[in-house]
């Protein structure tokens, strides 16, 4: 009876020492929506190419002025609102695409391509697109930690206008590391578009707005965690060195 009482009173305290704020260390998820680019600011450089088939003549990108309803039903009197709109046509008929690739300007002035870090651990990535009722699809193109990039379809684009298209980060795309620190995030690479087999592909025109990710912001928390933190360590050294 003694032994079973003393064996209670041990898991009793257990659990208070579990559920004790100051020896918790793993935070509430802190799940919030954060806008990558809302194509307002066309210097926020982007950069369209096309595959094998496609017609240069055509093919054209420009930051216009247009904008789901969803999001806003009239212009705000401080924000010049934009959309990125991209013309563009092949030759052929096939699995023809464009890539569609965050750009900066290299001291040549020519566009390279650039990445776009996605904060916290992503959950989702989202877009508003205007589609024309063709059978294209849209995938989007993530990097790890490790270098390997990994392709996720959002969706398909055969409706007309705007709308809004996601797709879940499976995961098995690591975002961590067992060792400090261990977060490590995505990129985004680029927005692939692509045409189907069966669907015309002259002439026409497509519109992307508001690129968000779903994310958890929040870490977990332990005792120094500030050291493992690569921009803290070198201020502290840098200040322990007298510079």
């Amino acid at each position: 009876m003694k032994q079973g009482i003393r064996l209670f009173v041990c898991v009793l305290a257990l659990l208070i020492l579990g559920s004790s704020p100051l020896l918790a260390q793993t935070r509430r998820p802190m799940i919030n929506s954060v806008v990558l680019d809302d194509f307002n600011d066309p210097s926020n450089l982007w950069m369209v190419r096309g595959s094998r088939f496609v017609n240069d003549d055509l093919l054209d990108w420009e930051w216009v002025r247009a904008w789901p309803e969803a999001l806003h039903r009239t212009e705000p009197e401080d924000v010049t609102l934009r959309s990125l709109g991209i013309r563009a046509g092949f030759n052929r008929i096939g699995y023809n695409y464009l890539e569609i690739i965050p750009a900066q300007e290299n001291e040549d002035g020519e566009l390279v391509a650039r990445t776009i870090p996605l904060p916290g651990t992503a959950q989702s990535i989202d877009m508003w697109v205007w589609g024309s009722n063709r059978d294209y699809y849209i995938d989007v193109q993530l990097r790890d930690h490790r270098g390997i990039v990994h392709t996720l379809r959002v969706g398909d684009i055969n409706y007309r206008g705007w709308d809004n298209i996601f797709v879940d980060v499976p995961t098995w795309i690591p975002q961590q590391v067992s060792y400090v620190p261990q977060r490590r995030g995505l990129e985004l690479v680029k927005i692939v578009l692509w045409t189907r087999p069966t669907e015309r592909v002259n002439e026409f025109y497509v519109y992307l707005d508001e690129l968000r990710v779903v994310t958890n912001l929040a870490e977990d928390y332990w005792d120094g965690e500030q050291l493992g933190d690569p921009d803290a360590v070198e201020q502290l050294w840098n200040e322990a060195r007298g510079m």
